[in-house]
């Protein structure tokens, strides 16, 4: 059952794979960019694809890029770990994303915003969004694209049993290729990598299901479903009490009420590595693809988090044995995915490692596309060579996706990425600025008298709360929370600490009250602003959004209503 090798067959599936979506990728190149050239000249169509990419593309691209080795390989351990409440960063994340499209897309596209920057540019001032641009870079390299790297190659070396650096090089290398095309390029190919994805993904989800079952006597992926909600039962809660040693992680209602709307507001509505995928196109297309995304978000807790749950259940069996996942200190959720690819049936499994190479590919792509047109157009074009040539602008962000995939390959290895766990290390080392960042975009889009100093409070006051929130602790007794559910002592810890998700509230919460008392300092000593086009006839949707959008309201109250 412990097979770290993939067989032939399996490299055969896997290479049919890399092969349709290198084929696919350089016919929407050449066909793209052939007749006319401007893929090549034109700095807005390579970075943004302006006007190229169906509903369908968007929403295929916004999932591929989104959905990597941190939901993969992190979530499923989580799922592993906590069950089925790590589901809210998904399932949150589809009213998010209607949110987004109802009152974000409109007033970027309205103001012709091509890059965040820009937008802090446009909005504030040039040192706000110089800060944030080289903020962004440094969290985008540092964070996301290490973790990408780190956590995918994990999970390939531990599948197909070859060298961690290889697997690494492999990956960086193959989304290279594809970066370099642009976002036209990328944004097509992720509709194939999307499908392997969702593909590869319910068959390691059926076959889990069925391993559940089939070790307790029965057939079928219900009764399977039916036997893990028996046995794992502590697994299906989506809201976790006080006493829960995972509360730190998910506290209760506050993924309802508090921090988790900072956290997907933030990342889906102010992020650069997401909103690029609409930013080239009209609003009606723009927001039929974020509604198919935020379908689709409904979808991912079935293809990462129940195979967690079930590795979860077969563990506690002793199917698998402490040699795959450790035990006591040494247990390490993260293996539950990697565990279960490595007994799938020959072919499948070459199915479900290009599913899991499809999701590790789209988001490097994804985030060194960002990358790039940040450094580009905020930084290059900015500060360097103010007069540089559409041709230039395109051949500078093909050197910065290169020399940012180098920078993740050097720096991955000596982060402690697989140490805290990897789904959790992104959200909270991303938490630190999420608050300040998404504090500064709320007041900026919807609050005319908002000024630079304030948005400037938020970019380093921001930042310097969240650290100060996170060693608190340390230095004062803050058992006085605890009745409220904003503290807890953690088993085996003499101190109270503040979970995450509160302290991002708390940061917001104060981030949002100065910068209010700031600006309004500034307005009475006459501070002019600079406030965005905004006409209230934009925010409203069209019929069809407003079902798409009404269906999802629904099935999530269901699902919570179910879960609770």
């Amino acid at each position: 059952m412990n097979q770290h090798t993939l067989s032939t067959i399996d490299y055969i599936v896997f290479f049919v794979y890399f092969i349709i979506v290198s084929g696919y990728g350089i016919w929407v190149y050449r066909r793209k960019s052939g007749h006319d050239g401007t893929l090549e000249g034109n700095s807005k169509d390579y970075f943004l694809a302006e006007g190229s990419l169906t509903w369908w593309a968007i929403g295929s691209s916004l999932i591929a890029s989104n959905i990597s080795a941190e939901q993969f390989v992190g979530m499923s351990g989580s799922g592993f770990a906590m069950g089925l409440a790590i589901a809210t960063y998904e399932w949150m994340a589809a009213i998010t994303l209607v949110i987004v499209a109802v009152f974000f897309i409109p007033v970027y596209l309205k103001n012709n915003i091509a890059t965040m920057p820009q937008f802090l540019s446009q909005r504030y001032n040039s040192t706000v969004a110089m800060i944030m641009a080289l903020f962004w870079l440094a969290l985008y390299v540092v964070v996301n694209l290490t973790s990408i790297l780190y956590l995918g190659a994990i999970a390939i070396s531990s599948i197909a049993g070859l060298n961690l650096n290889f697997c690494m090089y492999m990956l960086a290398g193959f989304a290279v290729i594809i970066t370099l095309g642009g976002m036209k390029v990328i944004g097509f190919t992720d509709v194939i990598q999307v499908f392997f994805l969702i593909l590869g993904g319910l068959a390691t989800t059926y076959l889990a299901l069925n391993l559940v079952s089939e070790h307790y006597g029965t057939h079928g992926v219900i009764n399977g479903f039916n036997l893990m909600t028996t046995h794992a039962s502590d697994h299906f809660q989506m809201i976790f009490k006080r006493d829960n040693e995972h509360y730190l992680d998910l506290p209760g209602l506050t993924v309802l009420l508090g921090g988790m709307w900072i956290v997907n507001l933030n990342y889906w509505g102010c992020n650069q590595y997401i909103t690029q995928r609409a930013l080239g196109a009209d609003l009606p297309t723009a927001r039929s693809g974020i509604l198919f995304a935020a379908f689709l978000k409904l979808l991912m807790p079935v293809i990462v988090v129940l195979p967690g749950i079930a590795a979860y259940v077969l563990y506690k069996q002793d199917v698998f044995g402490a040699a795959e996942f450790g035990s006591g200190a040494d247990l390490n959720p993260d293996r539950a995915y990697p565990v279960l690819l490595n007994i799938l049936p020959v072919g499948l499994k070459g199915l479900s490692f290009a599913a899991l190479t499809a999701a590790v590919v789209a988001s490097l792509a994804g985030k060194a596309n960002s990358i790039a047109t940040i450094f580009t157009l905020d930084v290059y074009h900015k500060v360097f060579k103010t007069d540089a040539t559409e041709k230039q602008l395109v051949a500078t962000g093909k050197i910065a996706v290169v020399v940012a995939m180098i920078l993740g390959v050097l720096i991955a290895p000596h982060l402690g990425i697989d140490k805290k766990g990897g789904f959790q290390y992104i959200q909270e080392y991303t938490g630190f600025v999420s608050p300040g960042i998404f504090a500064m975009f709320i007041l900026g889009f919807f609050w005319k008298k908002t000024t630079s100093t304030a948005a400037l409070f938020a970019t380093i006051g921001g930042f310097l709360l969240s650290v100060m929130f996170k060693f608190l602790p340390t230095y004062m007794d803050l058992s006085f929370l605890a009745p409220f559910g904003f503290a807890v002592q953690p088993k085996g810890s003499s101190i109270y600490e503040i979970p995450f998700l509160d302290r991002m509230g708390f940061v917001f919460v104060i981030c949002i009250i100065m910068m209010i008392i700031i600006s309004l300092f500034e307005n009475a000593r006459g501070v002019k602003t600079k406030g965005l086009e905004i006409d209230s006839s934009m925010f409203k949707p069209q019929p069809s959004f407003v079902i798409g959008a009404s269906s999802i309201i629904v099935i999530l109250t269901v699902l919570y209503t179910i879960y609770w």
